[in-house]
């Protein structure tokens, strides 16, 4: 992360600054930035919260939270002291006057020249109206910048998210939405664009000339854990492939931008996102495939199915599992396809991006019947960072056979201590004005008509649940949808 960058005064409130993400990764990932030299003494912090905290008492939770997430505590006492509790009833309006009150006193005290962050890890049903209390109130009527960050889900289908993103324009320039994807945070997922546009070797192979398929898989060995009630009403179509998995697919796909200014990397996105192939009811079931886990074995113990898991229906039909075949209908990429696949309560955590190229027009090292191991490259994401490119060598010093070679870059374990977590990077852009990594709405409306049509169709169909063992990679169908085309799934490649 850049430590020269001009520092930034700014007053960032965080409404729900009680809750699990404003601890385990809002407040230690401020902290750093904090330590990092990012952040200085013009910084101050509201955490809005309903619970009846003192200050002192709020601070000692922050600091808890800090010491459990963060290695290095060097100067938290010093952090802590920016750090400040309102208590607020988001649908109070008069609260929020009490809070421009106070968030004008922080704002001559620090210095911090009218410049308003305003973060809202709460539930998405008060997106709309802490926006519209903003305005209200006069919050958002300040010398400096304003800036609303929000968390995903945005909408639950194209229509709700419309009309979401219609109020907040109410109150925020689409300039001042930055509407938060944890993917786009993660350094690997950063480097596909360095790797793609930085290499002369692959940006004149990264087509459909050179390139016979792309796969992204992200999966977990956890199940819902706590989050049953929320999971029922979202599913892997909406909670993984609508934002994350689609985002990745248009960094991998899109057209070298004009510089890397946000507004150019989010056109060509846009544009990715655009020409994505939009699925008639008939050809949903062709291209996607829904699973939900059963029982099963991990790390040799017994697992629940999905349907048995707390605040879960027992005739759940939400699927804890998607796999998909995408077609991006532009010259680049036109007859290449995309494989998508993400699920819950699978063989292992991985979040990885496999590039598959053709094969030589002709085969002189085998006999015709025998095929060369594929070129690949492949991008870890996540848990083993690191990019590796599998090759075909000289097998011996007698005779032509070959062997597959693997040339890897890991990231060390000192580049590892000093990786940031992705909502710093976040964070830290927010407070720049950089919205590169940040989803537009432009973005948001391929992305719901797209899955859209999934869902619809989905809904009028009862699956077969559940229909694949925890622990395992997915329904037999998922491996069926790639063999079709004549390829499968690069399971265990690093």
């Amino acid at each position: 992360m850049n430590t020269h960058t001009k520092h930034i005064p700014c007053l960032i409130t965080i409404f729900g600054a009680t809750g699990d993400l404003s601890h385990r990764k809002l407040f230690p990932s401020l902290f750093h930035l904090y330590q990092q030299d990012n952040l200085d003494e013009h910084i101050a912090i509201i955490g809005v919260g309903r619970r009846d905290y003192t200050n002192d008492f709020f601070r000692e939770q922050v600091k808890q939270s800090i010491q459990t997430h963060v290695k290095d505590t060097d100067r938290l006492d010093e952090f802590i002291e920016h750090v400040f509790y309102f208590k607020n009833d988001v649908n109070e309006e008069e609260s929020y006057h009490e809070l421009l009150a106070f968030s004008n006193e922080l704002d001559d005290t620090f210095k911090l020249e009218g410049n308003r962050l305003f973060y809202l890890a709460m539930a998405p049903q008060f997106f709309g109206p802490i926006s519209d209390y903003l305005k209200a109130s006069g919050l958002t009527e300040t010398k400096g910048f304003k800036r609303l960050v929000i968390e995903k889900p945005f909408g639950s289908d194209f229509k709700s998210a419309e009309k979401l993103n219609n109020q907040l324009r109410q109150s925020f320039k689409e300039e001042e939405i930055y509407r938060i994807d944890h993917y786009l945070g993660k350094d690997m997922v950063q480097n596909i664009e360095v790797l793609r546009f930085a290499n002369a070797m692959f940006e004149p192979l990264w087509n459909n000339k050179y390139i016979s398929n792309i796969q992204i898989t992200s999966s977990e060995i956890l199940g819902v854990e706590d989050r049953g009630g929320y999971y029922e009403s979202s599913g892997a179509l909406k909670d993984m492939v609508q934002n994350h998995m689609l985002q990745m697919v248009a960094l991998l796909a899109m057209e070298a931008p004009i510089s890397l200014k946000s507004e150019d990397i989010r056109a060509e996105k846009v544009k990715v996102l655009k020409s994505l192939r939009q699925l008639k009811p008939e050809e949903v079931n062709q291209n996607f495939v829904r699973g939900q886990y059963g029982e099963g074995t991990i790390n040799d113990q017994r697992v629940i199915a999905y349907r048995d898991e707390d605040r879960v229906a027992s005739d759940s039909n939400t699927p804890t599992f998607v796999s998909g075949r995408l077609t991006i209908d532009n010259f680049r990429w036109a007859g290449v396809p995309f494989y998508i696949r993400t699920g819950k309560r699978m063989k292992s955590k991985c979040i990885q991006v496999v590039v598959e190229f053709k094969e030589v027009p002709m085969n002189l090292y085998y006999q015709t019947d025998r095929l060369l191991d594929s070129n690949l490259l492949v991008i870890n994401i996540q848990p083993n960072e690191g990019i590796s490119l599998h090759l075909n060598a000289k097998k011996s010093i007698q005779g032509i056979e070959t062997k597959p070679v693997q040339l890897s870059y890991a990231m060390s374990a000192q580049d590892k201590m000093n990786t940031v977590d992705a909502y710093e990077n976040l964070l830290f852009d927010c407070l720049k004005g950089d919205a590169t990594n940040f989803t537009h709405w432009e973005e948001l409306k391929s992305t719901w008509k797209f899955v859209d049509a999934i869902q619809e169709h989905w809904t009028m169909i009862d699956p077969n649940f559940p229909n694949y063992k925890s622990g395992t990679n997915g329904p037999i169908e998922s491996d069926l949808l790639l063999s079709r085309d004549g390829n499968h799934w690069w399971d265990d490649i690093q």
